[in-house]
C-alpha cells in the first residue's frame, strides 16, 4: 500500500499536496480515489445528499469556508459513507462525535471539531471545482491521503490501488 511520502518521492511535481491544517479522525488511515465536491456554509443539507449518491471508493470534497462555529459531519453521517463504501471524506470545517467515528471503519480529514449541529437549509454547490487549502479540488481528480497528508493528482498514479 502507498505513503504519501513515497508518492511525493516517485511522483514530484505530478502531485500537489494540501497546505497541512487538517485533523484525520476514524480508523482508516489511507485512503485514494476520486473527488467529488460540495460548498457549503454551515448548513450539512448538501453533504448528506453528496454521501447517498456519490459513486463508491469516492473521496467527498467539502468546502466548508473554513468555518468552525458549527460542525458539518457526525457519527450518522459517518456511518452512510461507511455503508456506501465510499473511500473518505475531506471537509473544510468541523465534525462532531468525533470519540464516536474514532472508532468508525472511516477516514475524515477536517480542520477541526464543534459540538454544535449545523443548519439544515440546504444551501449551497455540488460538483464544481473549490479552492482550500492551496489545492484546486476538481471533480474527477484524485487524491491519495494517509497520516502524513493529502495529495491530489489529475489522473490516477499509475501502480498505485
Amino acid at each position: 500500500m502507498f505513503t504519501t511520502a513515497d508518492l511525493c518521492d516517485a511522483f514530484g511535481e505530478d502531485v500537489i499536496i494540501a497546505e497541512p491544517i487538517f485533523f484525520q479522525y476514524g480508523k482508516k488511515k489511507k485512503i485514494f480515489g476520486p473527488i467529488a465536491t460540495v460548498k457549503v456554509f454551515e448548513d450539512n443539507v448538501l453533504v448528506k445528499e453528496a454521501l447517498e449518491v456519490i459513486s463508491p471508493g469516492s473521496i467527498l470534497v467539502v468546502d466548508g469556508g473554513g468555518s468552525r462555529q458549527c460542525a458539518l459531519m457526525g457519527d450518522n453521517l459517518a456511518e452512510i459513507a461507511i455503508k456506501r463504501k465510499l473511500a473518505g471524506v475531506i471537509i473544510y470545517g468541523c465534525i462532531r462525535d468525533s470519540a464516536i467515528i474514532n472508532k468508525m471503519d472511516v477516514s475524515i480529514f477536517a480542520i477541526g471539531t464543534n459540538p454544535r449541529k449545523s443548519i439544515k437549509q440546504g444551501n449551497g454547490l455540488t460538483d464544481i471545482a473549490v479552492q482550500f487549502a492551496g489545492v484546486n479540488w476538481q471533480p474527477g481528480h484524485f487524491v491519495y491521503a494517509d497520516e502524513d497528508g493529502i495529495l491530489v493528482t489529475e489522473e490516477p498514479l499509475d501502480g498505485i490501488y
